[in-house]
Formats: C-alpha cells, sequence, structure tokens
C-alpha cells in the first residue's frame, strides 16, 4: 500500500514529541500482533443500542479522517494520525479467546456487534480472516449478532451470514456517509466508493441477510446534502432499516480531520467547520451522553427532521445498529463424551 507521510497530533500520554525539520518521511504498512487475553469489549455508553463488540484489529488501513477511533490508539504508544492508518495490530487468537468467552457460564448470548471500533473487513482481513473465524464461532454457537462495516469484503463470508441467520439472528448495517464519489474518496481515501458498497447491500439483501444502512458520520456541510441520495439508493438494494449519527470529533481527532479536510477539500473546509460548529454549541465537539450523536441546535434539528421523513417515505425503520432485541439463540453445542475402551 502506498506510504504516508507521517503526521500524527501530539500523544498526551507518551514523554516525547517528534517534529520533523526537514522533509517529512513516509511511514509504510506496519502490522503487529496482540497478545490480549480476552477478546469480548464491554460498552455502558447509553448513546448506544448494543453492550458486547469484538474487534479483531486496532487501527485502520481504511484511514477515514473523522474516525472517532482515533484516540484508542494513543494507548499503545502510537499516534492517532498517520499511525492509526498504516501501524494495524491485529489478535492472531481472536477465534480461540471468542470460544473461551462463550464456554464461560456468565456468557448469556447477548447481541455480539462486529465491530464497536475499527472495521472487522478493512483490506487486511482478506489475508488474516480473523473476523471469519469469528463468524465460525458464532455460527458453532447459535450466536445472535451484527456487523457494521464499510468494506465488500463482508460478501466473501455470505455462506456464513447465512447460515448464521438460519440459526440464530445476523444482519448486516453499511456506512454510507457521501454518495458523491469525489468527496468520498477524499475523506475516506481507501474505502470502496459509495455505489460499489450500495451494491454489497444488494447481495447482501438477495441472500437473505437483514441489512441496513448507517449514514454515519453525518456531516455537517459535506454530507447532508448526500443523505436522501444515500437513503434511495439503499432502500431500493433492499435495506430494511437506517440510521445516522452526527459527526464525532473527539481529542485529536478535531486535528486529524481538520488538517485533511484543507488538505483535500479547501475550498469547502471553512463551510464545514463552520457547520459543524453550528450543531456543537460554538465547538467542533461535545462529549456529552445525549448529544454527542445528534447534535443540538437548529440545523443539527433540521437534519433529523429531513432523515426521519426521508425513511418514512421510503419505509425504512430507524435503528441503532446491532440494536439488543429479546431472547437469544445462543447455544453451547453439547460435550462429545471421550469413547471408553473395550478392554
Amino acid at each position: 500500500m502506498r506510504a504516508l507521510p507521517v503526521s500524527n497530533p501530539p500523544n498526551p500520554w507518551s514523554s516525547t514529541d517528534v517534529q520533523y525539520l526537514e522533509e517529512i518521511p513516509a511511514t509504510p504498512l506496519h502490522v503487529y500482533e496482540d497478545a490480549s487475553e480476552t477478546i469480548l469489549s464491554h460498552n455502558d455508553s447509553p448513546d448506544v443500542g448494543f453492550r458486547w463488540t469484538v474487534n479483531p484489529y486496532r487501527g485502520c488501513v481504511h484511514g477515514c479522517a473523522y474516525c472517532y477511533a482515533r484516540p484508542s490508539h494513543e494507548y499503545l504508544s502510537f499516534g492517532a494520525g498517520t499511525d492509526f492508518d498504516r501501524r494495524i495490530v491485529v489478535k492472531p487468537h481472536a477465534a480461540e479467546l471468542l470460544r473461551k468467552a462463550f464456554k464461560r457460564p456468565s456468557w448469556r448470548g447477548e447481541m455480539l456487534v462486529f465491530s464497536g471500533v475499527t472495521d472487522c473487513y478493512q483490506p487486511l482481513e482478506a489475508s488474516y480472516r480473523l473476523t471469519r473465524g469469528l463468524l465460525e464461532v458464532c455460527a458453532e454457537y447459535r450466536q445472535p449478532l451484527h456487523v457494521i462495516t464499510k468494506a465488500p469484503l463482508v460478501e466473501r463470508d455470505l455462506d456464513l451470514l447465512v447460515k448464521l441467520n438460519e440459526v440464530a439472528r445476523a444482519g448486516v448495517t453499511v456506512s454510507i456517509p457521501f454518495w458523491d464519489a469525489q468527496v468520498a474518496r477524499a475523506v475516506e481515501p481507501l474505502v470502496a466508493t459509495p455505489r460499489r458498497r450500495v451494491e454489497t447491500l444488494r447481495r447482501l439483501a438477495e441472500a437473505g441477510v437483514p441489512v441496513g444502512v448507517n449514514v454515519a458520520p453525518l456531516i455537517p456541510g459535506l454530507g447532508d446534502e448526500d443523505m436522501a441520495r444515500v437513503l434511495e439508493a439503499a432502500a431500493e438494494a433492499g435495506a430494511r432499516s437506517a440510521g445516522w449519527v452526527m459527526l464525532r470529533l473527539p481529542g485529536p481527532v478535531k486535528q486529524v480531520f481538520e488538517e485533511r479536510l484543507r488538505a483535500s477539500l479547501p475550498l469547502r473546509a471553512d463551510r464545514v467547520l463552520h457547520r459543524v460548529r453550528e450543531t456543537r454549541g460554538g465547538e467542533l465537539y461535545d462529549a456529552r451522553f445525549g448529544v454527542r450523536g445528534t447534535g443540538e441546535g437548529p440545523y443539527a434539528e433540521a437534519m433529523a427532521r429531513l432523515f426521519e421523513s426521508t425513511c418514512r417515505r421510503l419505509g425504512l425503520r430507524l435503528h441503532h445498529a446491532g440494536q439488543a432485541s429479546e431472547g437469544t439463540t445462543f447455544q453451547r453445542p453439547p460435550r462429545v463424551a471421550p469413547q471408553l475402551s473395550l478392554f
């Protein structure tokens, strides 16, 4: 993959900060193995409709300028900018760890979301196949799950998703925040085009897998103008539900987003940042629960009304991707007793 010039906001957890006096070097892709002893992550945010997630990767090659997960890379002594895109941590024993978690009596088979942080179908999945291994474990235990992704690579695992939907509950939400391919490429440089993601929705729906679309993040002054077109294309492709989340720029994400926005869309940058501040009380981010996912003020309210009215017109159910539902299909496979000796 193409090497990118190093650009990381200062890491508050690090005692040093690197500044280049001459030409900024490029950073190629680096892959590290994670020695985690657990794979399930628990979420207690009131803004999210699910409690449990699994993340086989940390960092994401997609390189989306707006990714709210970027600060998590700082805990690894990496940066939230280029490092997040090019220093990827993989969990090679993910499937084994999930099987151990399912064997514990404390696991009750609640909805499991792939992934709450970084995309479980980012390009490395084509060779590492960690997500596929996790799906195989879920099929073995009839574990209900929901996948959130931007990547057509999810189509590779249609066989498992169909099987899971027969014995448990399995659904997929595809994130499509833009319809304009040039804008998408500027902000999500290594993600498939919006039209290709709609084709993924179509293929999943035709196979019988319940699918939805996330217009997320919804970027004021940039993605809101595409909202209706995205919803129309998704509904035509077979999406049953739709959701949206306002752009979130916590911590160093503000700097990464503004830097890349000004570099890739310089004529629109000031307008977009002004609109973002309109929905955040004059700031670029508001971390309060109940507000951080929706924004506030007249502009945010107008976007919410437009989204809801468009969904009603198209017959799309409003959703939280991976929202928990009553009951579970989870079932531990019966233990096979060892064969007794005849003598």
